[in-house]
């Protein structure tokens, strides 16, 4: 789970911009001490992400609200289920509402999209990772949302490790030195501790790479026919990375070539939410709960 600290800074911001001067409808309409019941609802099928995140919109408008989860992250569910109860102030529950609709949504999207791909290359041995195309400021949920999903994360930020791409390679060539001598210079700067990825487009990098002191290969657009073609190449001497293209229907075919690992922005850049609802629970005379309105 993401940290609690970070889960309030994020969701604290969405609040402020969401209600920057209060909820000035539900403060208007509903009596001060009114409270309520709701529900939240899967109007579809998915995966669960996001649960500390949707409870903590209505903590830190109002304290006093409770959130009773129903199921976890990481939890496949049918449409139809009940996934949380919220009982408290109305007010507050109202304020709260569109933030933590928002967010867990969001997070379950991801979630659930991801679970496909894992599913679509379970048993090959490869791992289905994240990438940094992520929302701006949701990006520690949006990789919790990924892990909750059956993936893995990537590296968090260009502060972790050294990835040389396309544009890097043209910089560092550009003076005359080889591609070998380059990453060689460039790994004499780095912190013994941080790890080397480069990418490469052409079968005719691999080499210079690998001599380079790689310690990952990302064959970034490779069809799978190059795609086996460069982990031959390869030969264990480094992990292998297939990236670029990669959608539900090529991720089989790319696992089959026998990559360590496969990258997918879509994860995270072109997701759908899923769709969940927060229905109101109205009580039937008898203490029965009624269908909501």
């Amino acid at each position: 789970m993401t940290d609690l600290r970070e889960i309030d800074r994020i969701v604290g911001a969405a609040l402020d911009e969401d209600a920057p001067w209060g909820d000035l409808t539900s403060e208007t309409l509903i009596p001060a001490a009114a409270t309520a019941t709701t529900e939240l609802v899967a109007r579809e099928p998915g995966v669960l992400s996001g649960i500390h995140v949707f409870a903590a919109a209505f903590r830190l408008v109002d304290p006093s609200i409770v959130v009773e989860p129903l199921a976890a992250d990481g939890d496949a569910f049918a449409a139809g289920a009940v996934l949380a109860r919220v009982h408290g102030s109305a007010r507050g529950i109202l304020r709260a509402e569109r933030v933590g609709l928002n967010l867990v949504q969001r997070m379950s999207g991801i979630a659930a999209l991801t679970a496909r791909y894992v599913a679509a290359v379970a048993g090959s041995g490869a791992r289905i990772v994240d990438t940094r195309k992520t929302t701006p400021g949701l990006r520690s949920l949006e990789r919790q949302a990924v892990r909750d999903g059956g993936g893995r994360n990537h590296r968090r930020s260009l502060s972790d490790a050294v990835m040389a791409k396309d544009n890097h390679l043209a910089v560092l060539t550009a003076g005359g030195l080889d591609l070998a001598a380059a990453l060689r210079a460039a790994r004499e700067r780095m912190p013994h501790t941080a790890h080397l990825e480069v990418e490469v487009d052409r079968l005719d990098q691999i080499e210079p790479v690998i001599a380079g002191g790689a310690d990952t290969v990302m064959l970034d657009n490779f069809n799978p026919d190059q795609l086996r073609e460069g982990v031959a190449l390869i030969a264990g001497r480094a992990v292998v990375e297939a990236s670029g293209g990669v959608s539900l229907d090529s991720v089989a075919a790319i696992a089959a070539t026998g990559v360590d690992v496969i990258s997918v922005g879509a994860l995270t850049h072109s997701v759908r939410s899923l769709d969940l609802g927060l229905d109101v629970v109205i009580e039937a005379p008898s203490g029965e709960k009624a269908v909501p309105a």
